[in-house]
């Protein structure tokens, strides 16, 4: 509980934060513990809301591939799951992200 706090959470290092997409395939609790419908996967999409500043190892900035606000596609068991105020984020490597998603605004 934050009691009232507003929370920035900033990743560091090669860390993004992302709001996984909810493909329905999910129930929330009163408590906040997401049920997964039987045999369904795990979440692999989402919006970055935050990128770290990942960095190689002499200490130059590494160029990421996408930006904040963008729905990517990472891999299945990649993300570190937590929850604030009832909302739930993933943190994960940069580098687990597998595909940027494109939509089409004049899909038909």
């Amino acid at each position: 509980m934050t009691d009232g706090v507003k929370i920035k959470l900033n990743p560091v290092g090669e860390y993004i934060l992302v709001k996984p997409i909810d493909d329905g395939d999910t129930t929330t609790l009163p408590s906040g513990l997401l049920i997964q419908k039987k045999d369904t996967p795990r979440p692999q999409r989402g919006i970055v809301l935050a990128i770290g500043q990942p960095r190689d190892e002499k200490g130059n900035p590494i160029h990421v591939p996408f930006s904040v606000g963008q729905k990517v596609i990472f891999r299945k068991y990649a993300p570190e799951e937590f929850e604030i105020d009832g909302e739930q984020y993933l943190l994960m490597k940069f580098s687990d992200v597998i595909a940027v998603i494109e939509e089409d605004e004049n899909k038909q």
